[in-house]
């Protein structure tokens, strides 16, 4: 997204990868459906202690997602999509929001599968 939207171009038609762009947020539309339910299902097969907080973070998640996923939605029905627009999209603190939840949840991850192979060596 970021190297779209520093092409300056008008509309999906004035780039070579113009067309994927659309492509690109369509995907990103779907991933963020049943997004939170994949934590949600983490959290329960790991067994990990404070489920309850878990639950508060997803929920969270989930608001997020929605958030970005209606900023997303909005630019998908453009007939074109700008540059511009893509920078906006890119800059909007709901696109920004989520990838830090996606950053923190990424981080725990890890952590539990190293911890998790730590007592799989043991």
């Amino acid at each position: 997204m970021l190297a779209y939207a520093a092409q300056g171009v008008s509309g999906e038609s004035s780039s070579q990868t113009g067309g994927q762009i659309r492509g690109y947020l369509t995907g990103t539309d779907a991933a963020l459906t049943g997004l939170a339910d994949v934590f949600r299902k983490l959290v329960v097969e790991t067994k990990v202690e404070s489920p309850d907080t878990y639950e508060v973070f997803i929920q969270m998640l989930e608001h997020d997602a929605h958030a970005a996923q209606a900023a997303i939605r909005l630019a998908l029905v453009q007939p074109a999509i700008s540059s511009q627009l893509v920078d906006n999209l890119n800059a909007s603190i709901h696109v920004r929001t989520l990838l830090t939840d996606l950053f923190l949840v990424d981080e725990i991850l890890k952590q539990r599968l190293v911890e998790s192979d730590r007592s799989s060596a043991s």
